[in-house]
């Protein structure tokens, strides 16, 4: 193999990083810093490319790759289905000149990795997660350039594995990417840059959201019948529905909400030393719904005590948010991804504006981190302010709810007189009356509905209810 290149050669950091659809949707091999032919790259101006699991992510990946250059050929691909292959090929296919899988490249088992990695010279690893660290470990072995998708493994062991094989990808000089896209997205890196000098000052706490409707099964047991003409093995059923098990997918804390946590580490600089955390099945209770759970919420605490409190949800018709937060000791700042809140006016220097998920500007609020520079104090004091505004309008200015007492207001008499038809009681003021408790009556009048001598009560019947104070109606 001819490892020197021609001298009109381009590296392959800017061949690649000419596209910035693999840059950023691919997480991007195009911004590494990898130089052309080095261990295992191929003679000629021609990157060859190895698909490993040929599903959805693993064939836009492979799509990316061979939008950022002619010279960029797919020759190989391995999976365990086959019709997952072939509607893989059928889909690139409109990459005609670069789509180089011979019939004898197309590898299919749970062994076919190791074939497809040998024909290559960049490797796209894209199966559950579960098959990672073994797949990452052959390809570092035969010396291959690396984008693997994330998470990188489910447990501790995977993991374990995984760090091992990077520590001999660095003796090689072997690049490698993870699919934690946010790194390579300029509104995040811009904002990242502002907090890591002091912008916010110090970071004191951090939250992060992944919160929506769920995102399995993906095949149901039906579904793999009708499929393959018979019932699915088990492992069949697993493999086609593996978001939905622990052992393939680490559940949706590890496979989706694990770019939130990045984000945060990221902020930080560094890892956290201890966490605690809670979770269950509150929504996925049916046959096909496998072992994951449907919540987390775990607070994560970090070397110099700050604590980053972290969720994650996949149940429908609820709160949807997908976002991180930070708070520092001068402002605070929010990475938002779905969560819906005013966007800055165009030109403010609080508006990161940047790219969306799919390297495309959006129109909506998505996708802005917004640095929001003010004092924790003033936002105490906003709240405290907006909780005291609350009491007067509910309760008076005493706000507190007092037990009811004869003496209203300056020692009025109350005159009940029934209205010409009866009176909407308001669900408050049922609710206090079954308690027992009512609303304490001020002299100022400034109280809606409140019973004072220059105020008298909208609804006099409500009195004798509430054992002698007035309410006002919902």
């Amino acid at each position: 193999m001819n490892n020197t290149p021609p001298n009109n050669a381009v590296s392959l950091r800017d061949f690649l990083s000419a596209s910035t659809k693999f840059a950023a949707s691919a997480a991007a091999l195009g911004t590494l810093p990898v130089e052309r032919f080095v261990h295992g790259a191929s003679p000629g101006d021609t990157i060859k490319v190895a698909l490993v699991g040929a599903g959805g992510r693993g064939t836009g990946a492979a799509d990316q790759a061979m939008q950022s250059g002619a010279d960029v050929k797919l020759v190989a691909v391995a999976d365990v289905h086959q019709d997952r292959m072939d509607r893989s090929l059928a889909s690139l296919n409109k990459h005609k000149d670069q789509l180089a899988v011979k019939a004898e490249n197309k590898f299919l088992g749970f062994d076919a990795y190791k074939q497809a990695i040998a024909q290559a010279d960049v490797v796209i690893l894209a199966t559950p997660p579960g098959f990672r660290p073994m797949m990452f470990e052959e390809a570092v072995r035969q010396g291959k350039h690396v984008f693997m998708e994330k998470p990188v493994a489910v447990d501790g062991p995977g993991i374990r594995k995984v760090l091992a094989a990077a520590e001999e990808a660095k003796k090689k000089n072997l690049k490698v990417a993870v699919g934690l896209q946010r790194h390579h997205q300029p509104n995040y890196q811009e904002s990242m840059k502002r907090l890591h000098g002091g912008e916010i000052g110090d970071i004191v706490s951090m939250r992060c959201y992944w919160n929506t409707s769920p995102v399995g099964p993906k095949v149901t047991r039906e579904q793999a019948a009708k499929l393959l003409g018979r019932a699915p093995t088990e492992m069949e059923y697993q493999l086609r529905n593996w978001y939905m098990f622990a052992w393939l997918c680490g559940d949706h804390i590890v496979e989706q909400h694990i770019h939130n946590l990045d984000v945060i580490n990221w902020v930080k600089q560094s890892f956290p030393v201890s966490c605690s955390g809670i979770g269950g099945r509150a929504y996925l209770s049916e046959p096909d719904h496998g072992e994951i759970f449907d919540h987390h919420t775990v607070e994560y605490v970090y070397a110099d005590g700050s604590r980053m409190h972290s969720q994650c949800r996949q149940i429908p018709k609820c709160k949807g948010e997908v976002y991180e937060a930070v708070q520092g000791t001068k402002g605070s700042w929010i990475g938002a991804q779905r969560l819906r809140h005013p966007r800055p006016e165009a030109g403010s220097d609080l508006a990161l504006s940047g790219e969306g998920r799919r390297g495309q500007r959006r129109p909506s609020a998505r996708a802005h981190p917004v640095l929001r520079r003010h004092p924790p104090q003033q936002a105490a004091q906003r709240s405290r302010a907006r909780r005291e505004e609350h009491a007067h309008r509910h309760h008076g200015p005493h706000g507190d709810l007092r037990r009811p007492t004869r003496d209203v207001g300056s020692g009025a008499e109350l005159e009940a007189r029934p209205p010409a038809r009866a009176p909407r009681v308001g669900r408050r003021a049922q609710a206090q009356a079954r308690s027992g408790w009512a609303v304490s009556v001020c002299d100022s009048g400034s109280h809606r509905g409140a019973l004072t001598p220059s105020s008298p009560a909208r609804n006099p019947n409500l009195a004798p209810v509430l054992g002698g104070a007035g309410e006002e109606q919902d």
